[in-house]
Formats: structure tokens, C-alpha cells, sequence
């Protein structure tokens, strides 16, 4: 049996993808009665990408973690694992094995995680993980949803909020360790909060067995409940982390958090004393893709320039479950 020896995870590649579909607050202004200002002042969001209905999310997050690997510069067969954060799977078995052929990864086992709008940061440190046991020397993360197969458009509340994409980060073994400090939360009791349940019919089979079938009904939220719950475990977290990383809030370059409103991005940063120019957001043109939305806005700040090697970013995701998580990793490279 392989010996298990501790080594560090460096993040060396990033990538994204998202349907060329879009439906902008005026378009939704002719299916709900809303406006472009009511939604931009309440949550920050001009437009959401839509996976059309021929496409599929296998289809989209292949492309992403294709342009991470090619980032990375490394071959698809090289890959150990690659886990996909996602609450919306083409397939409720997973989706993750189709991706792995589909790359052409075949050394590389391949699962779904789920931990809805968490799922990104859960997954980090899932991979982180078996990396540093040294287990998995190269891991690819993905995160992607398609939200809009599971909202109702005809609710305000939730229809201008959620938007489909993908993103994708390549993790390799080091000596250098680039996830600097974590922290993970999850309270149960608060799920009926934000939720996309099954709701079955009872079935009668034969001699009195009964079953339920049906499927899953649309996402229904707590606004109140979640902004509430937001801008008082987000900071938390992230402080928790920042200490487990041995860092002060004064060291962190980047703040990228799941995006969810702009008025918890605010909120959070304010709590924390992060300035304005600091935070990371690329939600008024995706809307909130859960799982996505984290990798999503990563590769794009990333590719622009704006993240820069050894610069430290602190990740936080929150959602259903509820859960929440923080995460404080320097970009790097094997080269860097």
C-alpha cells in the first residue's frame, strides 16, 4: 500500500462557462410585475444567464473544467478525482462520472457533492483533503447549477434572483500549501428557510404497500430569514478562518463570497471593515448560480488580471441547509 505523506494543495488552473442565453430585468418586467430598478436596488442583478433546453449542465461544466486543465497544463489522464458541487444534476445519480468521460479523465474517480449555494468551498476542502494525505496528487473541482429548471417564473420573490453557469478550478500537489485556513457550518433546524423538496403522491402497490412518487417542487425561500442569517454567520466564519489561517482581516487582498445579493455582499464587508475595492462580484451579470457562482467569478478575476500570484482571497459560501463555510487560499502555481 501506498505510504500516506503530508503535502500541501496550490490552485493552478481556473475556468468557466456559461450559456450565450440571457434574460435581463426588462425581459422579466413582461412575466412578473417588477421593474429593473426594484431588482437592481434590492439585490445588485441586471441580467441571468440561461442554460437553453437542449443544453446540459454535463455539457457546461466539461467546458469549464476543460479550460482550467488547460490552464493548468496539465493532461485530463492525470487527473486523480474530480468532484462536482452541483444541486441540479442532469442525472439524480450524478453527473460527475459523465464529465470524467467526457475529459477523457479515465485514471480519475469522479463524484457529486451536494451543499447547494456552500458547494464550492465544501468541495475545496473536501479535495484539500485527500490531497494532503497525499492520497490524490491532482484534483479537479467543479461547481455548476442549472437553477432555472427549478424556479418558479412566475414567483417574484425567487425568479429574479437565479441564474445557470459553471466554474472549475485544477488543485495539485506541492510543497507549498495554498489553503491557508477553513472553517465549515451547518444548522439543520433553519432548512425550511431556503429549499427545493421532493413531494411525492402516495402510490398503492399491492396488499396495503404504499410508496410516494412525484418530484421535486420549485425553490421556495425565506428572503428575510436567509439575509438575516447571511450577515451574521458570513463574517463569523471568515473570521474563524482567518484565524485558523494565523492571518489578520488587514492581510486579505481579495473578498469572494457566494453571490447571492449585493446588500450581503455590503453588509458582510462592512462587518468585516473590508473595503469597497476589495470585493470581488460579478453578481449583476449572472444573477446567483449557487455551486457556480464562487469558480465562476474566481476564473474571471483570475483572467483579467486582478487576482495575482501569491495575492490571499478569502471564500465564503452560504445557502441551504443551511450551511456556510469560509476558505483562505493564496493564488498560485507550481511556478509561483
Amino acid at each position: 500500500m501506498k505510504s500516506l505523506v503530508r503535502q500541501g494543495v496550490v490552485l493552478t488552473g481556473t475556468g468557466s462557462a456559461v450559456s450565450e442565453t440571457y434574460l435581463d430585468n426588462h425581459q422579466l418586467n413582461q412575466m412578473v410585475v417588477t421593474s429593473d430598478d426594484w431588482i437592481k436596488t434590492r439585490t445588485g442583478i441586471s441580467r441571468r444567464h440561461l442554460l437553453p433546453a437542449q443544453d446540459s449542465l454535463t455539457t457546461m461544466a466539461t467546458e469549464a473544467a476543460q479550460k482550467a486543465i488547460d490552464m493548468a497544463g496539465i493532461e485530463p489522464q492525470k487527473l486523480d478525482l474530480i468532484i462536482l458541487a452541483t444541486s441540479t444534476p442532469d442525472d439524480l445519480f450524478g453527473s460527475a462520472g459523465l464529465i470524467q468521460a467526457r475529459l477523457g479523465a479515465t485514471q480519475a474517480v469522479a463524484f457529486d457533492l451536494t451543499a447547494a449555494c456552500s458547494g464550492f468551498v465544501f468541495g475545496l476542502v473536501t479535495a484539500a483533503q485527500f490531497m494532503r494525505t497525499g492520497t490524490y496528487q491532482n484534483v479537479l473541482l467543479i461547481g455548476a447549477e442549472v437553477l432555472s429548471r427549478w424556479v418558479d417564473w412566475s414567483d417574484r420573490r425567487t425568479c429574479i434572483l437565479f441564474g445557470d453557469g459553471a466554474g472549475a478550478v485544477v488543485l495539485q500537489a506541492s510543497d507549498h500549501d495554498c489553503l491557508l485556513g477553513f472553517q465549515l457550518h451547518t444548522n439543520g433546524t433553519q432548512n425550511q428557510y431556503l429549499k427545493l423538496e421532493f413531494q411525492g403522491q402516495e402510490k398503492l402497490l399491492v396488499d396495503n404497500i404504499r410508496v410516494g412518487q412525484g418530484t421535486y417542487q420549485p425553490i421556495s425561500m425565506n428572503g428575510q430569514e436567509v439575509y438575516r442569517f447571511a450577515i451574521q454567520k458570513v463574517p463569523e466564519v471568515i473570521e474563524k478562518a482567518l484565524y485558523r489561517a494565523g492571518l489578520e482581516i488587514e492581510q486579505v487582498d481579495w473578498l469572494l463570497m457566494h453571490q447571492a445579493n449585493r446588500r450581503i455582499l455590503d453588509a458582510v464587508a462592512e462587518r468585516l471593515g473590508i473595503p469597497e475595492q476589495k470585493i470581488i462580484s460579478n453578481l449583476a451579470n449572472y444573477g446567483n448560480t449557487s455551486a457556480a457562482s464562487i469558480p465562476l467569478a474566481l476564473d474571471e478575476a483570475v483572467r483579467r488580471g486582478q487576482i495575482k500570484a501569491n495575492d490571499v482571497v478569502a471564500l465564503a459560501g452560504f445557502g441551504a441547509g443551511l450551511s456556510w463555510g469560509a476558505a483562505i487560499v493564496e493564488w498560485g502555481s507550481l511556478n509561483s
